[in-house]
């Protein structure tokens, strides 16, 4: 029988991030401790579209949606086999789906998959946020769940604290009072399985809105709640990865 996928909530930082031999380690490490997945669902905090779009179901050059950084960032490839039978899956779950057959993986995707998974050997599907809205997100997790038991490895992919106006000048520098502050409350809330809160975080979190200036980056936690079908029962997430970069949380759950 085909083994219960967890569901993820990674942080993936800007592409320099896989530069961090620490970060890349963790992420192998987690990899090689999940059981092997089918398929991948990647939901970015970079792809916000609405309806909700599933992307490529085959390999297309990926999209390098930043700016400024040296080229050979741009030249980084994750030729990721296309995943047709899971973009039929998931459009069975959520009925009026729309499909973007040129959509390639973003960088909220490829660069934790290029650790986690290097050698591009698992089918890929991505999808996009309709909404940032945590209740809509949370029921479209709840839909996408069954996906599990079909050795789909769901992933939310964002940051736990992304405040760029408000980053440490170094990597390794600590962490502003409000990085820190929602940081600790997050791991609490996951632990505790405090969906209630998780979902009003803009109210019930501490320094949210400085945590937060928008909300894309948290979003993909809601659907990866949602997908664990037992949080609305108020099931514990655990940490796997903290820290800090650029004083921003990297931490990442598991759940399920």
């Amino acid at each position: 029988m085909t083994a219960r996928m967890p569901v993820l909530y990674l942080s993936h930082g800007a592409p320099p991030l896989a530069d961090d031999a620490v970060w890349s380690a963790q992420l192998a490490r987690w990899a090689a401790d999940l059981p092997r997945p089918r398929a991948v669902l990647m939901v970015s905090a970079h792809w916000e579209e609405a309806p909700l779009t599933i992307g490529a179901t085959r390999t297309v050059p990926l999209v390098y949606d930043f700016w400024g950084f040296p080229r050979r960032y741009y030249e980084v490839t994750y030729a990721a086999p296309g995943a047709p039978d899971l973009a039929d899956d998931v459009r069975r779950l959520l009925p009026g789906v729309h499909h973007d057959p040129e959509r390639g993986l973003d960088h909220g995707a490829y660069v934790p998959l290029k650790e986690m998974y290097p050698d591009a050997d698992i089918p890929v599907l991505q999808m996009s946020l309709p909404t940032l809205e945590p209740a809509r997100l949370f029921e479209i997790g709840r839909r996408l769940a069954p996906l599990r038991d079909q050795g789909v490895l769901i992933v939310g992919s964002g940051f736990t604290t992304h405040n760029l106006r408000a980053m440490s000048p170094e990597p390794d520098a600590a962490p502003p009072a409000f990085s820190a502050e929602f940081d600790d409350w997050a791991e609490r809330s996951v632990a505790a399985g405090d969906i209630d809160a998780l979902l009003d975080f803009q109210a019930k979190a501490p320094a949210a809105h400085l945590a937060h200036p928008r909300t894309e980056h948290f979003a993909p936690l809601f659907v990866a709640l949602g997908a664990d079908a037992d949080a609305a029962d108020g099931a514990r997430g655990r940490s796997v990865i903290d820290g800090y970069w650029y004083g921003m949380a990297k931490r990442s759950f598991q759940f399920g």
